[in-house]
């Protein structure tokens, strides 16, 4: 029994002891998994620090952390260089870089700051680096973690360019105002010399010396033209080409445009005419000084070019379903036409359409560049179609909004003239077809034809209301066609004179005709005169009345301190009638009011010794406030931009003049005042 229960024992104990080695196994696989991950763990972390270092170390080159008190916690060697110490004696120290520059902190929805300074290390050599800042736990505490990369070369180039930049501007501006004081000093002998000669003009001279005046008229206004062509161009290529949006009346621009070029026409023996198409409208939103400019540009040159036949200007205008219409200036010649191979070349800088030394005309080649310029700043674009021997075609195509409420003056609806017969003897390209599309618009059938002869024939086999006969056929032509208008029943006949033929055509009456019309002829007065009332036989063969002086008992006040622009002035205005007292300057206009006046007109110098124009005409509307009246002062100026006759109206200048002296404006300028005066 002892033996049994010993054995009993022994095995329970034996039993007891393998459970417990069991338990004790499963209890020990457990730990061993998860040592292996915790290890797992420990090596991805590493491995991600590792990665984490080497992205740090390839984006920054200096580390430093700081706690709360400014004291270094940690330091990388680059950082530790820059202060010439070793990174482990900067722990604990305060020490930082020496900051000469910095640039703005910017801060981020995260905290992050960030910020560019110049810093000196301890060798004496500054750079430039790109900081981040950001907060850092560090246990209970926050500290400040630094990093930073040397930007340098960056910041240097960026400096550079912006001081380049800075040369470059000043150099324009530099520019921009030696030539605007070299054309104001160009321009004040050239308005002595266009002056002078057309004062000498209006005196008796013999034949011979007409020629020679009038070359001299002629190589001034050519100087003129290289002036204004160089200054607009210097001021394109600085970037001072501003434009403004405002509603203006194109036909009212081209026809003011096609008037001031035919004399220049007329004086060749061709003609100028304008077109606008039906339907065109009244008002357009744009820089109206600019499409003056173009049409200017590309008129005046086709006259410069064609010796015979004329040049044509018309308008149309393309409505588009969507956004701003386009309005269409096209500007044809009769000359000699461009070569094929010159086109590509026509509107760079300093070319022509005769590129040979052989070329019979002059200039810089300056006008088409600069209208191309002006064309691509308005958003529109250009081209020429030429054919040697049959002349060459300019169109410009320029998106200009349409303003339906503008009605200028002088553009309600045309008359109809339904029924009526129409015909138009003249040799002409554009003119006579222009007055025809024009009939023919407004309901009348018209018929043109080029020579006496065939004029004749027209008459005698129909019936017509209306003849338009042009003297360019002669004197004889003319008189010929009235009288066989008169004998078919011609209603009206009229006969077509350039401004400079009306003195040696004589009264119209006289001749047989009904009345006569200026080329270039526009189309309202065309109709105001087709509609007008006959006149009687004793009316019709009356002479012109004489035309009054328009200056007669005004008194003018002309401040100008060159004495040969200050002659041409007082002779001018003393040929109109008016008295004129001249003052030297500024200070002596002043004198001038106080001692002598009232005047009806200042004309007053903006460029003068002692005291400016500007100057003057503010001292004299400040004088005004007491309630004295308020007298009109006109700026005379040889700076024309915009910027210059603005800063003439804000110094209190009512009118704006250019030099040379346009001695036709003053007519005009006179009858203005005298009209308001009364």
């Amino acid at each position: 029994m002892i033996v049994e229960d010993i054995a009993l024992v022994l095995a329970i104990v034996v039993a007891a002891a393998l459970a417990v080695d069991r338990w004790r196994a499963r209890r020990a696989r457990p730990d061993e998994g998860e040592a292996e991950r915790m290890h797992d763990r420990l090596w991805r972390i590493s491995e991600s620090e590792d990665r984490y270092r080497a992205l740090v170390a390839a984006t920054t080159e200096v580390i430093v952390q700081r706690d709360a008190r400014g004291r270094i916690t940690y330091v990388n060697e680059d950082y530790a260089q820059l202060l010439g110490r070793e990174p482990i004696a900067l722990l604990g120290a305060q020490i930082d870089l020496e900051i000469l520059d910095r640039g703005e902190v910017e801060i981020g929805a995260d905290g992050v700051r960030r910020m560019e300074a110049q810093v000196r290390s301890v060798d004496g050599r500054v750079r430039w680096f790109a900081f981040v800042e950001m907060p850092v736990a560090h246990g209970d505490a926050m500290h400040w973690l630094r990093a930073g990369r040397d930007v340098t070369s960056r910041v240097e180039a960026i400096r550079s360019r912006d001081a380049a930049l800075e040369r470059a501007e000043s150099a324009s501006v530099a520019k921009s105002r030696f030539l605007a004081t070299v054309s104001h000093e160009m321009r004040t002998p050239l308005n002595g010399i266009l002056g002078m000669a057309d004062l000498v003009l209006g005196t008796e001279l013999n034949p011979e010396q007409r020629t020679y005046v009038e070359a001299v008229r002629t190589s001034g206004q050519a100087l003129l033209g290289l002036i204004d062509g160089v200054l607009d161009f210097s001021r394109i290529e600085a970037g001072r080409l501003d434009l403004v949006a405002e509603p203006f009346s194109l036909p009212s621009v081209a026809e003011g445009v096609v008037e001031l070029l035919a004399p220049r026409a007329q004086d060749k023996g061709i003609e100028i005419a304008l077109d606008v198409a039906e339907g065109f409208p009244a008002g357009l939103v744009g820089d109206a000084d600019r499409v003056r400019q173009i049409l200017i540009n590309l008129a005046g040159n086709a006259i410069k070019f064609t010796e015979r036949g004329g040049v044509g200007v018309s308008l149309t205008f393309l409505r588009a379903e969507a956004g701003p219409g386009e309005v269409v200036l096209a500007v044809a010649d009769t000359g000699p036409g461009i070569p094929e191979d010159r086109l590509p070349v026509l509107f760079e800088e300093f070319e022509q359409g005769d590129g040979s030394a052989s070329r019979s005309h002059e200039g810089t080649g300056l006008g088409l560049a600069i209208t191309r310029r002006l064309v691509t700043r308005m958003g529109g674009r250009i081209e020429a179609t030429s054919r040697v021997g049959r002349g060459t075609t300019f169109q410009v195509t320029l998106p200009l909004p349409e303003v339906v409420a503008v009605t200028p003056s002088g553009s309600d609806p045309l008359p109809r003239l339904d029924g009526q017969r129409c015909l138009i003897v003249a040799d002409s390209p554009f003119q006579a077809p222009y007055l025809a599309r024009g009939l023919s618009r407004a309901g009348a059938a018209t018929v043109i034809v080029d020579t006496l002869e065939s004029g004749l024939d027209a008459l005698s086999g129909a019936a017509f209301d209306v003849m338009l006969a042009d003297r360019a056929l002669g004197d004889a032509a003319v008189r010929q066609l009235a009288d066989a208008a008169r004998a078919c029943g011609v209603v009206c006949s009229l006969v077509l004179l350039a401004p400079f033929d009306r003195r040696g055509f004589g009264a119209p009456g006289a001749a047989g005709f009904d009345g006569y019309l200026i080329k270039p002829v526009r189309e309202r007065s065309l109709f105001e005169r087709l509609l007008a009332p006959p006149v009687t036989a004793e009316i019709r063969a009356a002479p012109p009345a004489a035309t009054p002086q328009a200056g007669v008992g005004m008194r003018v006040l002309l401040a100008e301190d060159n004495p040969i622009n200050a002659l041409l002035a007082t002779r001018a205005l003393e040929r109109l009638g008016a008295e004129v007292i001249h003052a030297v300057d500024g200070v002596a206009a002043l004198e001038q009011l106080d001692a002598n006046g009232p005047f009806d007109l200042a004309l007053i110098d903006v460029r003068m010794p002692r005291l400016d124009g500007h100057e003057t005409a503010r001292r004299i509307r400040a004088a005004e406030s007491s309630g004295t009246g308020r007298l009109h002062l006109v700026a005379l100026t040889a700076n024309v931009g915009r910027e210059d006759e603005a800063a003439a109206r804000a110094a209190g200048f009512d009118g704006f003049l250019a030099k040379p002296l346009n001695l036709k404006l003053l007519p005009a300028l006179l009858e203005r005042r005298a009209a308001q005066a009364a």
